[in-house]
């Protein structure tokens, strides 16, 4: 008795507890930033009015949009929903500690609408990983495993933005590769074979258009994402160029969907996720002067990649690697990440002051010519700029390049050590082999389930006895809403017919 109330009691009492901890670290090392301490606040106008139409859409991708992608299994909606709601809300806490500790810049820590921002990208990133995990780890793994990555995470992005000064706007090194490396890694080190076996991994029709709600609003807002923390030209350049590379690569993802399929028929695996692989791989060109014909090609190529990656590289991973990857977080983050690194180097070595006029310092700070040099002293009669590394184009280039190597491999070391964590800490709450994508372990659930949780070879259902009842409502079961049940007398009768 006593050691079950204590397998009862370790995650919430671990939640209050972390809890408690963020307020005394708040209370101790956090403020207001000045535009909205009311003391220091000089003027009634401050970043909201700029910052917080688009911290709004990214905040609606983090828990809406990540928490119905997920959606898909056919027996985890609650625990893909709601686990994304907590991670989420742990994060983004964490993430204003850990990052303001790594950039601090006065005696405590500001807390403004742009470190809000921030906390969420960094939300995004552990939210990827739990895609690479999804319904093989229990929640209080989980919450071990977003409290070692936050701090993994920062460290990488302050190498990264501080010392590579690479350029990243959208994120797609920093929160997309590192995210899903990171969870890739903690997914091989924790392999089970027998998760192949599983039953529960799959989907039926409701499950997967709950799925496509998350797609479509991430769709929609990613435009945002990749542009949020940007400054005027320069967002608004993120903006177009987001969203037209989504669109190319919505239309090549049906195309290529269509072309791999032995009947010409679409895979809605493909269209809930390869669809916004054109946001992941133009991120970090984003705000770069890429031409719309760019953004075109780039979100092409991306769709293609990610669809050749779920049809072929994911059962590649799994099989040979013994990577098992639920929501194949490698063709919707990693490789479009790898390839928006690869994209952002060729556009960082060819941007020059013909296309992007004086502001191409603003864009690429590292470029700034070194302070006292007769080259910066002229560059400032033209514009105000604090001094730079002096940096020419290529040199920049193989930065972009160094700083997605770095991250790849922190990211996978990283993973690796906090995989090995989680397994080798006993009593962690790790799902048994029959409880692998199940919300039952975890979840309180209706006591009617009318659904039809076993889809026959032929696509016909099974009725099952749980699913007479006199009332007609439709029920709630994991993710999939069902219509009013048919009764087996009903069915019989239908058949006789």
């Amino acid at each position: 008795m006593a050691s079950l109330w204590m397998s009862k009691l370790k995650l919430p009492l671990l939640l209050l507890i972390l809890q408690i901890i963020f307020v005394v670290l708040f209370g101790l090392t956090v403020e207001y930033d000045d535009s909205a301490d009311a003391k220091r606040s000089s003027s009634k106008t401050n970043d909201v009015e700029k910052y917080y139409p688009m911290f709004q859409d990214v905040h609606v991708m983090i828990f809406v949009g990540f928490g119905f992608l997920m959606t898909f299994l056919k027996r985890y909606g609650y625990s893909s929903v709601g686990f994304n709601m907590l991670l989420g809300a742990l994060v983004i806490q964490w993430a204003i500690l850990v990052l303001g500790y790594f950039h601090k810049e006065h005696d405590k820590i500001q807390v403004g609408i742009t470190s809000m921002l921030t906390a969420d990208f960094a939300a995004a990133a552990v939210l990827i990983s739990f895609g690479a995990l999804l319904g093989k780890v229990g929640p209080l793994q989980l919450v071990i495993v977003a409290m070692i990555e936050i701090a993994i995470f920062g460290l990488n992005e302050w190498i990264g933005v501080k010392h590579l000064q690479a350029v990243d706007i959208g994120g797609s090194m920093f929160v997309h590769a590192f995210g899903a490396y990171f969870g890739l890694a903690v997914s091989r080190v924790n392999d089970n074979r027998k998760v192949n076996n599983s039953k529960n991994e799959g989907t039926v029709v409701h499950s997967d258009l709950f799925s496509m709600i998350g797609t479509i609003f991430l769709w929609l807002f990613w435009p945002s994402f990749n542009s949020a923390l940007a400054a005027g030209d320069d967002q608004h350049r993120a903006v177009i160029n987001t969203y037209l590379a989504l669109a190319a690569c919505c239309m090549t993802t049906f195309a290529i969907s269509s072309l791999v399929d032995k009947h010409g028929k679409f895979d809605m695996v493909h269209i809930q996720n390869a669809t916004l692989a054109g946001g992941v791989a133009v991120g970090t060109t984003a705000d770069m002067m890429i031409e719309p014909y760019g953004a075109l090609l780039i979100g092409s190529l991306a769709g293609f990649l990610s669809t050749v990656g779920y049809k072929y590289i994911t059962p590649f991973l799994n099989t040979k690697l013994r990577v098992h990857d639920t929501c194949g977080v490698n063709n919707l983050h990693g490789m479009p990440a790898i390839f928006a690194g690869i994209a952002g180097a060729v556009a960082s070595s060819l941007a020059t002051t013909d296309n992007y006029g004086f502001s191409l310092y603003e864009s690429f700070p590292a470029r700034v010519p070194v302070n006292g040099s007769a080259a910066y002293i002229d560059l400032t009669g033209n514009i105000q700029v604090d001094p730079g590394l002096g940096r020419s184009a290529g040199q920049q280039a193989g930065y972009q390049m160094a700083a997605l190597a770095v991250t790849v491999a922190i990211a996978t070391v990283g993973g690796l050590l906090t995989g090995l964590v989680i397994r080798l800490v006993p009593n962690l709450g790790k799902p048994g082999e029959q409880q692998f994508f199940d919300d039952e372990k975890y979840w309180n659930l209706p006591e009617m389930e009318h659904t039809f949780d076993h889809a026959q070879p032929n696509g016909s259902h099974c009725i099952n006895e749980s699913e007479l009842d006199e009332s007609p409502r439709p029920m709630f079961r994991g993710h999939a809403v069902q219509e009013p049940h048919t009764t087996i007398q009903e069915a019989e009768s239908t058949d006789q017919a």
